[in-house]
């Protein structure tokens, strides 16, 4: 799909179609809009009324011009107009995306936003987003492919609103793709994105200038002592896998470090899981695919801060020396675990990264993980959980998600789910119970940042979806969402940008 920014009037410049959004309710014609009903003869606002068109966010309606500029046009809510914010437009454009989809289009133009300066740029990145969400598919496995649109115009009303947008294209180009990368990677079978292959593919982002990508494998994580991360893969032939991707800039201010759970298939263990459970259980290194996908933007767009990202990459089957339940294994901080379910052992694999992480001279740590059903039972798919032991950047990256369109929902952390997850026989259990199992997860993980102020994201409720389930630009696609990305860049952004 190629994008460009385009300076030309609405009455003339052919294409497909020219999608067009509407407050709810839509108000009187002006401008562009207007003069294009003119020279259709009214045929817009009458069809508009004639439809019954409301403004309603994410609905569409199409209407034929009987001119060839434009052929067609996409009308689209974007909701009452106090709600008009970033997600806004990205639920928009990917619901006009899908719509041209469907009609086989290739070429499709979207009208001049009304904005100016910093939000002309935020609302064009927000709509670029959405313009590559909508138009996401995977479809490498099938013998017949659509046929995807080809071109994609964005109208500017004069050459100074050009460049801004031209500012936006490039920022919502970043954040697309690297979602769109983090899809993919879910989305490949689990018999393709093995540990082994996710190393390689995360080592093929180190050529970038400031980024340096390593790997380990079982010989080194015996060496640092990591026999949770171990102990999770014993039952695979697949080797296990720590990915350490390291963005270090000349002028660092801060250090961060990102964690993902890169389970590439979960079974559930000898505590196996049902046949309807596993069928998705590919999505289970969601987080580490976000991480990856993170890492591959930061450096073209981070100046002063040094990002890590970590993922433990690891597959969890059951074999001749897979974990049992009741055995103790000691973790690389010298915490003793005893295993009472195999099916938790995300929270095993973290931990060992965490601790990893939290040797890593870093001022703060982020772990991101499809890590409990708890947190899906109480969330269901329209937000993930977080929590943590710092206030300020569970606040930050909340905001941070409100403009990406990725709701966070902060659960606590009572000293009584501490206690419940400490073991008579070793100095923590994996699992303790369904209640509160999402808060009981976080507490597990807590032991292992070394005191570094500590932020956990539980995507499990929103990395892989439905077709039905969902909101704005995941809604209708189904599969992996990619979900953590765009709020960790916006997150990481925003802290570069501080002086």
């Amino acid at each position: 799909m190629v994008f460009q920014v385009v300076a030309k009037p609405l009455t003339s410049y052919p294409c497909d179609a020219l999608v067009v959004g509407f407050v709810e309710p839509p108000g009187k014609l002006e401008g562009q809009l207007a003069s294009l009903d003119r020279a259709m003869g009214r045929r817009l606002s009458l069809s508009l009324q004639e439809e019954g068109f409301t403004g309603r966010r994410g609905h569409t309606t199409l209407l034929h011009t009987g001119r060839a500029a434009p052929r067609r046009i996409i009308a689209i809510g974007l909701g009452p107009e106090r709600e008009v914010g970033p997600e806004a437009f990205r639920t928009a454009a990917a619901a006009a995306m899908r719509r041209a989809a469907d009609l086989k289009l290739q070429h499709v133009a979207f009208a001049p936003l009304r904005e100016r300066d910093a939000r002309l740029r935020l609302y064009t990145q927000a709509r670029v987003e959405g313009i590559i969400l909508g138009a996401y598919r995977f479809e490498r496995y099938r013998s017949e492919q659509g046929r995807p649109v080809a071109t994609v115009s964005l109208l500017a009303a004069d050459r100074t609103q050009a460049k801004v947008v031209e500012r936006g294209l490039a920022d919502g180009k970043a954040f697309g793709e690297a979602t769109t990368l983090a899809r993919d990677l879910v989305n490949e079978p689990p018999n393709v994105m093995t540990p082994t292959r996710m190393a390689e593919r995360a080592a093929e982002f180190g050529k970038q200038p400031g980024l340096r990508v390593t790997s380990l494998g079982a010989g080194g994580l015996t060496r640092l002592g990591m026999n949770a991360l171990l102990g999770v893969g014993r039952g695979s032939a697949e080797e296990a896998r720590l990915i350490v991707m390291d963005y270090a800039p000349a002028h660092q201010r801060r250090s961060i470090a990102l964690v993902g759970k890169g389970v590439t298939f979960d079974s559930g263990g000898l505590d196996i899981k049902t046949a309807d459970q596993m069928v998705s259980m590919k999505s289970d290194m969601a987080g580490a695919a976000a991480v990856m996908a993170v890492m591959s933007a930061v450096p073209q767009m981070i100046k002063h801060l040094r990002v890590v990202g970590i993922m433990a990459a690891v597959e969890n089957l059951i074999g001749p020396t897979a974990m049992k339940p009741g055995d103790i294994i000691k973790a690389m901080n010298g915490k003793t675990i005893e295993i009472t379910n195999t099916d938790a052992e995300g929270r095993l694999a973290l931990a060992d990264a965490i601790a990893y992480a939290a040797g890593q001279r870093v001022n703060e740590i982020i772990d991101i993980a499809t890590l409990t059903g708890g947190a899906e039972v109480a969330l269901g798919p329209f937000a993930a959980a977080v929590m943590g032991t710092d206030q300020k950047i569970i606040d930050a990256l909340r905001d941070a998600g409100e403009e990406a369109g990725e709701r966070l929902w902060q659960l606590p952390l009572y000293e009584e789910y501490r206690e419940a997850m400490k073991s008579k026989i070793a100095d923590l259990r994996n699992s303790s119970g369904r209640w509160g199992s999402a808060e009981k997860g976080g507490a597990f993980l807590r032991e292992f940042t070394g005191g570094k102020p500590w932020v956990h994201l539980d995507i499990a409720p929103v990395a892989f979806l439905e077709r039905d389930e969902g909101t704005g630009p995941y809604r209708s696609m189904g599969g992996a969402t990619g979900f953590g990305v765009r709020t960790l860049l916006t997150y990481l952004r925003r802290l570069d940008a501080r002086r």
